[in-house]
């Protein structure tokens, strides 16, 4: 089931915006909730609310066993060997800043290199570059083309020097781009090197196997696939996780604390300090089952097929212009005009009732590179349809209208 006969299921769809139906084609930025997600949640906190790990009385045990079936269910989706590969944290941020802090303090030192695609989102730029401030290491762009395509000439050339750290998007959340993961994974093994995967714009569009992958570490954000803020997760290859440093101290990542020293939990719980988001945790685990109970490969088909009917439609608007047109793409559209910036068409398009992201979306070194000072952004989703669309291009005439 995708498009209109989803709505029923996501109540924000059915309010309005300056008197217009909402057509909200902001998912890059973050996707609405359905009934189940928000009831799943509900349900833990009407009926089981307590502590994890800690208490023995009968609602702390249930919540600690929906909290860690959660776990295995985010296993599952991303094909995991085990759910102790599975870290929860806040999001693709919290988890990109737990890689570059923990196995950057455990594994950089001075001189040693990190490559990062130009394209990359802030998330998995400035923590590494905190990272190798602290050690001196570097911090190198790996080159795209003027189609936001990773140079893969480039990358293999680059990695003749000291690298230890090969991080790139999976999906480009500003442009759609699909990056071949597995193909840059395997160039970076070949010199010794680990691949850290910005997971946050592929998980709800393509099918995510992190073995398949051969990813050593791929964040994730709830949020990004139908599911609650201020939720994610971190896979990471147990050889790696087990000899790298706790990130953050707290009450249940230790296994004795006294004052004259702490030793650690095991993984995952050596990753996880203090009370967790026990109900955003059981949020994105309901999500997940939503995907597949719908479809991952159906909403992935329908998405494409409205991303490109938009490209489509766009191509014919004088003075509209396509970023980054060609190669394997997911469900964004990003285009820039030479009537009006970015921001005046993300204006103009709210009053129509159409939520879309404008800017520079947390890519300020893939703006430079591509000339520009942002774009503007139409991502869809499951329960995005034809009138989505309309409505949209209708939004965007009107802004020529305008500007012109």
């Amino acid at each position: 089931m995708v498009g209109k006969d989803l709505h029923p299921q996501f109540p924000i769809l059915e309010r309005q915006v300056h008197g217009r139906a909402l057509a909200y084609l902001d998912n890059a930025a973050t996707m609405q909730r359905p009934d189940c997600v928000l009831a799943a949640m509900d349900a833990f906190s009407r009926s089981c609310n307590a502590n994890v790990h800690r208490g023995v009385h009968t609602l702390s045990q249930e919540a600690t066993d929906a909290f860690e079936s959660a776990r295995d269910r985010v296993r599952t989706f991303v094909n995991a060997k085990e759910s102790a590969e599975i870290i929860w944290t806040k999001g693709c941020t919290e988890s990109l800043n737990l890689v570059a802090h923990s196995w950057g303090a455990a594994n950089l030192g001075p001189g040693d290199e990190i490559l990062l695609s130009t394209m990359e989102h802030h998330a998995n730029i400035v923590p590494w570059q905190l990272a190798a401030n602290r050690v001196g290491a570097q911090v190198k762009p790996i080159p795209i083309d003027d189609d936001c395509q990773i140079d893969l000439g480039a990358l293999q050339r680059m990695l003749s020097g000291p690298v230890k750290v090969v991080g790139v998007k999976h999906v480009c959340n500003a442009t759609g781009r699909v990056n071949p993961v597995a193909e840059i994974a395997r160039m970076a093994h070949d010199v010794g090197a680990v691949a850290v995967v910005d997971g946050a714009q592929a998980l709800a569009h393509v099918q995510v196997d992190v073995q398949a992958l051969g990813a050593d570490f791929y964040a994730m954000s709830s949020h990004k696939v139908y599911g609650p803020m201020g939720m994610g997760a971190l896979y990471g290859r147990r050889e790696l996780l087990d000899s790298m440093p706790p990130f953050q101290g707290g009450g249940d990542m230790i296994r004795s604390v006294s004052f004259d020293g702490t030793t650690f939990n095991t993984i995952p719980n050596r990753f996880e300090p203090g009370t967790p988001h026990v109900d955003g945790a059981i949020g994105f685990s309901r999500a997940l089952d939503w995907m597949v109970e719908n479809g991952v490969e159906a909403i992935a088909c329908h998405e494409n097929e409205l991303a490109e009917a938009c490209r489509k439609a766009l191509r014919e608007i004088p003075g509209v212009r396509l970023v980054a047109e060609g190669g394997e793409k997911a469900a964004v559209v990003s285009f820039v005009t030479e009537f009006a910036h970015p921001h005046d068409v993300g204006t103009v398009l709210d009053r129509h009732g159409v939520a879309v992201r404008t800017g520079h979306h947390c890519c300020m070194p893939l703006m430079d590179r591509l000339g520009i000072p942002g774009t503007v952004r139409a991502s869809f989703a499951a329960y995005n349809t034809d009138v989505d669309l309309k409505v949209l291009i209708e939004g965007v005439l009107a802004t020529r209208g305008i500007f012109a």
